[in-house]
């Protein structure tokens, strides 16, 4: 897929970038002892912008370190100002609104001057918002949690009642930078014991080779059920240029066959069976499937020579699948596991709420959805993708215990 440079949504962000600056800095030259600032201001603004110009236009080249550091840097001040601006224009919005309604006379008004506490707040939130994007990218993308569920099913095999499983998703290796943080992560996965291990695919960001520094950590996972697997988005390398079409074919079935060196078995449209006390369960994977990223999965063909009765767990990556697909279909799923949204990599679940901007892409974006009696989990992601780091929504390892009614 050939990368293309979008140069005039590029300029209109770069100029919105400057209008945004040029009201944070009046904002700033409010602030006591702070006249004088504007060449100072401007030259790191000016220094930025043509930095990230200048980083994009190279992305041809491929993603480098310099473009994620001036992408990084061109984020948090991004965001940070617009913080600072809200608040600043809530404050200017009050003032004026305050001042035609108190000074209003028929030859006209005045507006007052800004409040200094109001703009020394504004500027408070500001500084968090630097110190939050810092600790995203120094510590949260790696600040593994386990989240727990426990499901009841009517139709669960007696001798599975209390089977566990253990999943994540979304590794990709390809954004690792700390081997050992990531080693603290595996040691929580096999910490859970748990009956299971599945991944619910996006093994790389996009060429195989990068998982090979990480094969002997992941390959550390042991589940007396076995390591399953399936594919997700990222893994079959479209977001690359390859030199051929060979070559591309040539990184996926490598790619397949790194799953074997983990002791992950990849299902590729097609189930397993396990067994427990003379008694199955169904587990089934499909290749990707997702609304707007490629839909190759076939889930009748992953379900043949299996009858509806059959109590089935289903690992497909993008969770649109289920919407799509797999709530309503004729066979039951009891339960499908997904990835693949990150929860964005950034949002609050905290004090009752639960919000990411990837709410607006995704009605169900994170943990578990149950409609027509059948569940879905979807999986926050253990890696990071693009932003590197995490705010508010942490990397994480699922494990879900099922329980029969």
């Amino acid at each position: 897929m050939k990368r293309r440079s979008p140069l005039l949504p590029i300029l209109i962000v770069i100029i919105l970038f400057f209008a945004l600056s040029a009201y944070v800095l009046s904002g700033f030259n409010t602030i006591n002892h702070w006249e004088g600032l504007a060449p100072a201001f401007w030259t790191v603004i000016i220094s930025l912008g043509m930095a990230i110009i200048f980083a994009i236009s190279q992305m041809r080249k491929g993603r480098n370190i310099f473009f994620t550091v001036v992408g990084h840097i061109f984020l948090i001040v991004l965001v940070a100002e617009m913080v600072f601006a809200i608040f600043l224009f809530i404050g200017d919005l009050y003032r004026v609104v305050s001042s035609i309604s108190t000074n209003f006379q028929p030859q006209g008004y005045e507006i007052t001057g800004r409040n200094d506490y109001w703009v020394d707040f504004a500027f408070i939130m500001f500084c968090l918002t630097v110190l939050l994007f810092a600790f995203g990218i120094t510590r949260g993308k790696y600040a593994y949690r386990v989240i727990k569920h426990t499901l009841y099913f009517d139709d669960l095999p007696q001798h599975f009642d209390g089977f566990t499983l253990t999943q994540i998703s979304d590794i990709h290796a390809g954004s690792f930078t700390k081997p050992k943080a990531v080693q603290k992560g595996i040691d929580l996965i096999n910490a859970q014991k748990s009956d299971l291990f599945v991944f619910t695919g996006d093994l790389v960001n996009n060429a195989a080779s990068e998982i090979v520094p990480y094969i002997p950590l992941f390959s550390q996972i042991k589940a007396p059920f076995g390591q399953f697997s399936v594919l997700g988005n990222h893994d079959y390398g479209d977001y690359v240029k390859w030199l051929s079409e060979t070559d591309k074919i040539k990184n996926l079935n490598q790619l397949k066959a790194y799953h074997k060196e983990l002791g992950f078995k990849l299902l590729l449209d097609e189930h397993v069976v396990l067994e427990k006390g003379g008694e199955k369960i169904i587990l089934a994977g499909i290749e990707n499937w997702g609304i707007g990223f490629g839909e190759r999965g076939d889930l009748n063909k992953a379900l043949q020579h299996t009858e509806a009765k059959d109590f089935k767990i289903l690992l497909s990556h993008d969770p649109s699948h289920w919407d799509a697909q797999v709530k309503n279909h004729p066979s039951k799923i009891q339960l499908s596991l997904a990835g693949h949204t990150h929860g964005m990599q950034f949002g609050i679940e905290a004090f009752g709420i639960k919000w990411s901007p990837v709410k607006y892409r995704y009605k169900h974006w994170a943990g578990i959805k149950t409609e027509n009696n059948r569940h879905l989990n979807v999986n926050r992601g253990f890696g990071f993708l693009g932003f590197s780091g995490r705010i508010g929504i942490w990397p994480e390892i699922t494990v879900i215990e099922l329980k029969r009614k």
